[in-house]
């Protein structure tokens, strides 16, 4: 049973904002991982994405409209056009999904969360001076509010297929497996 991934990157910071993780994953899946980052980030300027169904779906276009950003489709055959995302996605891969068999849709969510945490928080990055795009750091809480202005950071988003998650079979799963 195969599975399928999200992936949001700020083109400015490099940092990896979210990945979704699922079986299939559909507009509605796009609008409720992207809505979640603009209540928690503000909405961005641009939204950057191939052209796939997810995508280029009505229902997403009219929401990214209605919230006030903007589209800028890559051109269909054209990944360079994404290429933070592009770039993200092979280091996905190679440093983590091709090292890993997931037994469960569930066990695959929660360690690609902790690897993106690890992505962002820790793994250097050569285009930022090998420093991770949002270290880790302590903060001392002021008790007075502070009010945030509009962002302005970009998103590309683009999606990959990840290693088939083992499924054991009764058979297999009887004999020790």
């Amino acid at each position: 049973m195969a599975f399928w991934t999200l992936n949001i990157i700020d083109a400015y910071s490099r940092e990896c904002l979210a990945i979704r993780v699922d079986r299939k994953l559909n507009s509605g899946n796009v609008i409720d991982v992207l809505s979640d980052l603009f209540i928690l980030r503000g909405v961005p300027s641009f939204i950057r994405s191939d052209n796939g169904p997810e995508f280029v779906a009505q229902a997403v276009q009219d929401w990214i409209k209605a919230v006030g950003a903007k589209t800028a489709y890559i051109e269909p055959g054209s990944p360079w056009e994404n290429g933070y995302v592009e770039s993200f996605n092979a280091r996905f891969r190679d440093e983590f999904l091709n090292g890993e068999t997931f037994y469960s849709l569930r066990e695959a969510q929660i360690l690609i969360e902790q690897w993106r945490k690890y992505y962002n928080t820790k793994r250097p990055h050569s285009a930022l001076g090998y420093r991770p795009p949002a270290p880790e750091t302590v903060v001392t809480m002021d008790r007075r509010p502070v009010m945030h202005s509009q962002s302005h950071w970009t998103t590309q988003v683009g999606l990959i297929t990840g290693p088939r998650v083992h499924d054991p079979t009764p058979s297999q799963a009887s004999a020790g497996r």
